[in-house]
């Protein structure tokens, strides 16, 4: 693998190794922590309008957090629900009766505030919550930002379940104060993300340990620190903490985030690529996307026109051959494709960290009358009449399979093998431009005596092979598994660990292959130039290009050190710039399908 200056690729491929190698590496890499340049910041949660942007700014960048009134509102009212069910006799999985094997085990009966009732439960979720620091199976998770990710989704989705007030103030102290709990990473077979979510549990107890703002020590001595009392947890607070799939949707938030800005790089070194090859422009022409109307594909082409708005390569040139390389000409459809694969993942991540995915189901205010099946006498024995524990009013309590986090697990591969033939047709441009039919320069010429330029090389080719090796590796899907679990009840896993990991990976060898590209294009920019000094390569490729020499000159490397890897400082300058400050406001999305 390539070199790269973003510490968070070593992180990322240190839990890859560990995961697919050898399980007794288990010992923590060195650990990231944010470096909190928001912390000034408050992200306000409504359990309904996270974005993967706020997502970033928490847990990258350590935004604090708020819940609004309306979703504390809904919390406490879950909450009193859920008190309810129980003093009323309605059975609810994982409170009043067992959860996973012993779901048909009766734990307790009647008012759950009842003094011998209350003392139970107390204790025995203060045992749950104190176990959870021994939970999971190594490696640690060595990046802050993953542990804190899954803290904001928990603390954005718990506001549909019935967590005791003290869990959710618990959760939103530990993200506002940065004590981030240490967190096993192999703990979930990607559907109830059980284990990480238990560490977190832990630290509110005060057992395990934590960072706290960086620094390593017993949960219990940050708490301390921060002048916060341990959690007592109480009534169904494992399973409202527990039952959700955080661990892998914060993840996937990052992702979308990252991803997004992947592709936003992708469509400008095309088209830097497009004006080194002085190619063809015919096929993003509109008659020719009126042929085939696919929104995305179309919206892609005409992002790319604007891109090259102003370029050379709309005056005519008897050099131009007529029909660039595939790799060159489909790029968009490459490109577009992976930009519907990336809306559709966002679609789901954001359905995904703005509901409920708890089992059970708390519904406040629903009734018999909503529809049919709750008429029914399978279904109205969990029907919540109301009283004086949920202040009158009803509701329902149903057991469900909502932990299943599918379509976002089916998506998350998806895009990964959409990132992945993008990769491809960038893989074969940057080769093509060492064949002197589609550039029309012969080698000789291209390298002009000068070795020692910022250019492409037969390298360019080899370390472009080289992450292809690990992207196409990285796209095979994870194969389906269905072990069946706790004595037959949990027979389905998602994998969904794997499969955001995986996707993280090839975002980020295609940065990795994106900085060859970069190279490669901006030296043949300079030859075009050189060619003929008039020429023009429009605005988002000349800036592009300007900045990007800055960094890394093209004749002699001047100010750069013998030992600097050139690709490297390509990659530094994609992941250090956003692509967007390159380029005017972009075209709007196409519109969701109905």
């Amino acid at each position: 693998m390539t070199g790269t200056a973003d510490p968070r690729q070593a992180l990322l491929w240190s839990a890859l190794w560990v995961t697919l190698t050898l399980p007794a590496a288990s010992a923590a890499a060195a650990y990231h922590s944010i470096t909190a340049s928001s912390a000034d910041q408050t992200v306000v949660l409504t359990g309904r309008a996270l974005t993967t942007d706020q997502v970033v700014q928490v847990a990258r960048y350590g935004a604090k957090v708020a819940l609004s009134p309306e979703a504390r509102q809904r919390s406490a009212d879950a909450y009193g629900l859920l008190l309810e069910a129980a003093a009323e006799g309605v059975p609810v999985y994982w409170f009043n009766r067992g959860s996973g094997a012993g779901r048909q085990a009766i734990i307790f009966a009647g008012d759950p505030l009842a003094p011998r009732n209350k003392a139970m439960l107390e204790q025995q979720q203060l045992t749950i919550f104190r176990r959870g620091a021994r939970a999971g199976v190594g490696p640690e998770v060595s990046d802050e930002e993953i542990v804190r990710a899954a803290m904001v989704v928990r603390a954005n989705t718990m506001t549909f379940e019935a967590a005791s007030p003290q869990l959710t103030q618990a959760l939103l102290d530990l993200i506002n104060l940065q004590i981030t709990p240490v967190v096993r990473s192999r703990s979930t077979v990607g559907e109830g993300d059980l284990g990480p979510l238990s560490n977190i549990g832990a630290a509110m107890v005060g057992a395990g340990e934590v960072y706290f703002r960086g620094t390593r020590m017993l949960a219990a001595a940050a708490l301390r620190a921060a002048a916060l009392a341990p959690l007592q947890p109480f009534a169904a607070d494992d399973s409202e903490l527990q039952s959700s799939n955080a661990y892998a949707s914060g993840q996937a938030a990052l992702l979308v985030h990252d991803a997004r800005e992947a592709l936003a790089w992708a469509d400008l070194t095309y088209a830097v690529d497009l004006n080194g090859m002085n190619s063809s422009v015919t096929p993003l022409a509109a008659p020719v996307q009126a042929n085939r109307p696919f929104p995305w594909l179309n919206w892609h082409a005409a992002r790319m026109l604007e891109l090259l708005r102003g370029s050379y390569l709309f005056a005519q040139d008897p050099r131009r051959i007529i029909q660039d390389p595939e790799s060159l000409r489909a790029s968009s459809i490459r490109q577009g494709s992976a930009w519907q694969a990336w809306a559709q993942l966002r679609e789901d991540v954001l359905t995904q960290i703005n509901s409920s995915d708890h089992n059970p189901a708390v519904r406040v205010g629903a009734s018999p009358a909503d529809s049919w099946e709750l008429a029914t006498p399978q279904l109205r024995q969990f029907y919540v009449k109301g009283g004086p524990r949920s202040h009158g009013q009803h509701g329902f309590i149903l057991s469900n399979a909502n932990w299943d986090p599918y379509p976002m697990a089916n998506d998350l591969e998806a895009f990964s093998v959409a990132l992945a033939n993008m990769d491809t047709a960038i893989a074969q441009r940057i080769t093509r431009f060492t064949d002197e039919f589609f550039t029309g320069v012969r080698l000789e010429e291209s390298d002009n005596g000068e070795p020692g330029r910022s250019g492409p090389s037969q390298g360019s080719g080899i370390a472009a092979a080289s992450l292809m090796q690990e992207i196409q590796g990285l796209a095979v899907p994870v194969a389906p598994e269905g072990d069946a679990l706790v004595q037959n009840v949990e027979d389905l896993q998602s994998q969904t660990r794997l499969k955001v990991l995986r996707a993280r990976l090839v975002v980020d060898d295609t940065i990795e292959l994106l900085a060859e590209d970069l190279l490669t294009g901006t030296y043949w920019l300079d030859l075009r130039e050189q060619q003929n000094p008039t020429r023009r390569f429009g605005a988002a490729a000349t800036s592009v290009w300007v900045a990007f020499r800055k960094t890394t000159p093209f004749a002699d490397n001047a100010g750069i050190s013998p030992a600097q890897s050139i690709h490297d400082l390509a990659a530094a300058f994609l992941r250090g710039n956003r692509a967007a400050d390159f380029y005017a406001e972009e075209a709007p999305e196409p519109a969701a399908p109905h």
